[in-house]
């Protein structure tokens, strides 16, 4: 291995932790003098069906996975927990509505296993199977011009079962949002405090709407999830998503964004804080006088045909997780990136303005996100909850930590989704492979064959 490739496997593999419960305590893997013989675990190693997770009735006590005890978070339980949350903790249902499905078409592409790339780090080649195979993948689904041109399921996940979108469930409430402001029921030069007065005593009161939505507020609040010590461990406690331990904060999602203080100059940088969608999905409840989670039922998810019913994370005070906690099938995300994809238009209806697509896909400001220094996306940039990456397609998407997907690529006309319950939670750890696998499969069916 190159000394170059030693390096990147060492940050690589410094940068896997296990969260442990309560203490919060972070187990490493093996020291750096051994890192180049302990690679991660296998996706084939790890597969949840293979090792029995929760298996039998009752389980045996060595495949429990259980909330009390943060198994549920810990590695490869996790390969399990991403299809099951519903059973670990409280969640509020997402009705699919009452008419039938929209129709999704197969038109299967055995080729696309087979597509080969170069990763970032320019070290040989790799295939879009063995992508998904090195990214944990759960699930994945290309469509092509609408049509299915790829789908595959792993592990614990199936067609029908709903998973975790973790912080992809921020775009879809950042669209909801951008739709009220189209409405004029939001205005996104307005102050945080002048709609909750709640928070005006907090770091987000004089924040504008723009500067939630784009995440350039300034807020004391770190979100590195290999630091046992990060405010994000304690925002999930406080919502009930982590087992509380010796947490003894404020209970409930809004109750803790608004301990918050405000750490330097509103507006001046991109910083990546989930606690900013929790205040966004507290503004549409204040603007709408409806729940958040009910207003995206009834505003884009009951008029999707969606197969299933989502469902998503709620706080012990019924509060819907905006920043992290829609559950969904690939097939349903796709059915929202195809909508996204044709400018608000899905199945002959105009589910949205094609204004508020423009918006997002014009993306916000790249220099204050190159502030934020993500290697794997120069020149990207964040508008309305959403991943703008500014590449030569125009491509953005929603994205979430492990893995989770949904890649729209207009000049392609394609949607990719990929669900997946990777050991590492950064992006950052396998863009590496996955961006450049998507836009593989973009040229690939750019190009008539």
């Amino acid at each position: 291995m190159s000394k170059l490739g030693l390096l990147n496997e060492v940050k690589r593999l410094s940068a896997a932790v296990i969260v442990c419960a309560g203490s919060l305590l972070v187990s490493l893997l093996p020291s750096t003098a051994s890192l180049a013989q302990a690679p991660l675990p296998s996706a084939a190693s790890t597969d949840p069906a293979s090792i029995g997770w929760m298996a039998g009735t009752p389980p045996v006590a060595s495949k429990l996975v259980r909330h009390a005890d943060l198994s549920f978070y810990q590695f490869p339980q996790t390969r399990w927990t991403f299809s099951h949350f519903q059973e670990l903790v409280p969640t509020k249902r997402i009705w699919r509505g009452a008419g039938r499905s929209s129709a999704l078409v197969n038109m299967p592409d055995s080729a696309i296993d087979g597509i080969e790339f170069v990763p970032m780090n320019g070290e040989g080649t790799m295939t879009w199977s063995q992508m998904l195979e090195a990214t944990y993948a759960d699930a994945a689904l290309v469509l092509h011009r609408g049509k299915v041109v790829y789908e595959n399921y792993f592990g614990a996940t199936s067609r029908e079962t709903p998973h975790i979108s973790f912080s992809m469930t921020k775009s879809y409430y950042g669209t909801l949002a951008a739709m009220l402001i189209e409405e004029g029921r939001l205005d996104d030069d307005k102050l945080v405090g002048d709609y909750i007065p709640e928070l005006q005593g907090s770091g987000f009161g004089a924040a504008t709407v723009r500067q939630i939505l784009d995440m350039t507020t300034a807020i004391d609040y770190s979100e590195d999830y290999t630091d046992p010590k990060a405010h994000v461990f304690d925002f999930a406690r406080a919502g009930g998503i982590f087992p509380k331990g010796d947490y003894d904060g404020p209970e409930g999602f809004y109750a803790y964004v608004s301990t918050l203080a405000k750490k330097g100059e509103h507006g001046k940088a991109f910083s990546y804080r989930s606690v900013n969608t929790e205040v966004l999905g507290w503004l549409i409840a204040r603007v709408t006088g409806s729940n958040a989670v009910d207003l995206l039922q009834e505003r884009i998810w009951s008029r999707l045909g969606a197969e299933e019913d989502a469902y998503i994370l709620i706080d012990t005070l019924g509060t819907g997780w905006a920043a992290g906690g829609l559950n969904a099938t690939a097939r349903d995300h796709a059915r929202f990136g195809e909508m996204m994809r044709n400018n608000g238009l899905w199945n002959g209806k105009q589910l949205l303005p094609k204004s508020v697509v423009d918006d997002i896909r014009r993306g916000g400001d790249k220099d204050k996100f190159a502030m934020a220094g993500y290697a794997t996306l120069p020149g990207a940039s964040y508008r309305n909850q959403w991943w703008i990456h500014h590449n030569a397609n125009g491509a953005f998407s929603a994205r979430g930590v492990h893995g989770q997907t949904i890649y729209i690529d207009p000049a392609a006309e394609m949607v990719i989704v990929r669900l997946a319950s990777h050991p590492m939670a950064a992006n950052a750890n396998y863009d590496g492979v996955s961006l450049p696998a998507y836009q593989a499969i973009a040229d690939y069916l750019s190009n008539p064959r």
